[in-house]
């Protein structure tokens, strides 16, 4: 994979976007590819990775894992997305394990190198305080979610931004196995909400998609 490829999408990332070109090719040159086969890890809970990750292609998710094997996934990770920014930025261990979904191309950039940026150019460091606090909010909002909505709630909302038109598509991941640690349950649990939505007449679920029946009835069921 060449370089120039990852310094042209980094330059139309919200993260890069405001650095030159010469920063962006210098960013670019010292990172290295890797791909990862499906249900590979790229790194695991509590190790300590330098690098900040780009991922070109694939899906991934991370998660946190507790001692009796129950998982919560915190995000799913898509093209596009920058992920470790704790690791590379605070330099402590990684807060969750990120696993492949599916074949997975990533570009890891180098904290050396990011560290000659920052100091040369502030603004990208407000760029990633920012970046930071973001991330903060998204696991506050993760926190209320878990405790304060039932799983009903949490299922229909994940439904209803995810979705794209009437339906969303199940690929390998969007079973309810995997979808369960995400929504904080586990899946028998879950399933008992898919049926109770179902004999509702306000969704269809099938091997290949999830189907939305009835929109507003599901939004009702918010209130």
């Amino acid at each position: 994979m060449q370089p120039e490829l990852l310094a042209k999408r980094l330059k139309s990332s919200e993260f890069f976007n405001q650095l030159d070109e010469e920063s962006l090719a210098q960013l670019a040159s010292q990172a290295k590819w890797q791909v990862f086969v499906p249900n590979a890890v790229v790194f695991w809970e509590g190790e300590e990775e330098s690098h900040l990750f780009y991922l070109l292609y694939g899906s991934l998710k991370a998660l946190k894992s507790s001692n009796d094997g129950r998982e919560q996934v915190l995000k799913f990770v898509q093209p596009g997305d920058f992920f470790n920014e704790v690791g590379v930025f605070a330099q402590k261990p990684n807060p969750a394990t990120v696993v492949a979904l599916e074949e997975s191309g990533i570009w890891l950039i180098p904290r050396s190198a990011l560290e000659s940026i920052i100091t040369a150019q502030p603004h990208f460091a407000m760029r990633i305080i920012e970046r930071m606090a973001e991330r903060v909010i998204t696991l506050a909002d993760l926190v209320s979610d878990m405790t304060l909505k039932s799983v009903t709630v949490r299922f229909i909302e994940l439904m209803l931004a995810q979705s794209q038109g009437y339906s969303i598509e199940r690929r390998r991941w969007n079973n309810l196995t995997e979808l369960a640690p995400r929504l904080g349950t586990v899946p028998d649990v879950l399933s008992r909400v898919v049926r109770e939505l179902s004999k509702a007449g306000l969704i269809e679920i099938d091997r290949q998609k999830i189907r939305i029946k009835d929109w507003e009835g599901l939004k009702k069921r918010l209130l």
